[in-house]
């Protein structure tokens, strides 16, 4: 089969286009015909083998992981012994990045729980952009955000993935929504559902006066202490990504402000994979969660696709195709 493969770390150039092995299913696992993966952060930071710190599981001088690619969606081809949960042909999808990873390929085996049926309406490459992203949305906005109807909710870096799904769930919930991101993106977030845009480079939002129940940061780029004066009393902040130094400052501050019972919260989100996707399908189908992909790319684009991502120009998530066009 076809793979793209890491074996050391750098830029672009170390993804490879390879013949690899058609792996074969343990008996708790199942091997999928991939038809559509994406790109995440996880792609570009192990690519780089950067922040330096993240080589500490990632591996210290080559990657342990060879085969990127956290999210899939595609069809059952094969079933180990103890699979109950699927039969062959069963089209699934899932967030495969706590079960070793393996998206950028044409086959890859993976356990049975790292996996969801996917709706007859829903496209592979829809499919391959929602678990991560949307877990992380929703984790961010419901389980740490608490989030009401009525409040005033921003996001920033609100054109990727988790921001183009987090203001659909925003909005479902009756909340009134600012999405902060470049330029560019502005466009695409209105016509995702955003009451109101900002583009960080002509405004900084934790300047304005604007104060807001709940943020929900994907880039963690500003001091803690930023985030907290733009916040309500009993206001919540949940991130889900972004600069280490800046993410440790977030748990610092939280521990701090939970020690004095502050009305004001300060949380990171730790991703449970593929919570609530039946949420995220009943939602799909009801015509309530629209997917914003960004591409498709080919399996072979994919050193493009992960440059494009890291540059932080695409709007919504970056989906790869896998099958057409691929060639060695």
């Amino acid at each position: 089969m076809q793979a793209i493969v890491l074996t050391t770390y750098g830029e672009r150039d170390v993804l490879k286009l390879q013949e690899v092995p058609k792996p074969v299913p343990k008996d708790n696992e199942v091997l999928l015909k991939v038809h559509a993966t994406t790109v995440n952060d996880w792609d570009w930071c192990f690519m780089r083998g950067k922040p330096a710190v993240y080589r500490l599981f990632m591996g210290l001088w080559k990657p342990k992981v060879t085969i990127l690619g956290a999210e899939v969606a595609g069809r059952i081809e094969g079933v180990g012994a103890g699979v109950q949960r699927f039969k062959l042909g069963d089209a699934v999808y899932g967030d495969i990045s706590a079960a070793g990873f393996g998206g950028f390929a044409e086959y890859v085996c993976v356990r049975e729980s790292a996996l969801v049926p996917k709706p007859e309406s829903m496209t592979f490459e829809e499919a391959a952009s929602i678990p991560h992203a949307f877990a992380l949305a929703r984790q961010g906005l419901v389980d740490e955000g608490r989030i009401q109807e009525g409040q005033r909710v921003l996001i920033n870096g609100a054109g990727g993935g988790v921001g183009t799904f987090g203001v659909q769930l925003a909005k479902h919930y009756g909340a009134e929504t600012t999405g902060v991101d470049s330029g560019a993106k502005l466009e695409t977030m209105r016509e995702i559902g955003f009451d109101h845009v900002i583009d960080y480079r002509q405004e900084d939002f934790t300047q304005s006066g604007e104060r807001y129940d709940l943020i929900l940061d994907t880039k963690t780029n500003r001091p803690a202490g930023s985030y907290r004066r733009v916040l309500k009393p009993n206001g919540t902040y949940a991130t889900v990504g972004g600069q280490l130094p800046r993410l440790l400052q977030t748990l610092v501050a939280g521990f701090l402000l939970s020690s004095r019972v502050s009305s004001k919260r300060m949380r990171i989100v730790s991703l449970k994979t593929n919570k609530d996707l039946d949420v995220a399908n009943e939602l799909f189908e009801a015509g309530k969660l629209r997917c914003v992909l960004d591409g498709p790319y080919t399996l072979a684009e994919v050193p493009a696709a992960v440059q494009h991502f890291g540059a932080a120009r695409h709007k919504g998530k970056v989906v790869v195709s896998v099958g057409a066009g691929d060639t060695l």
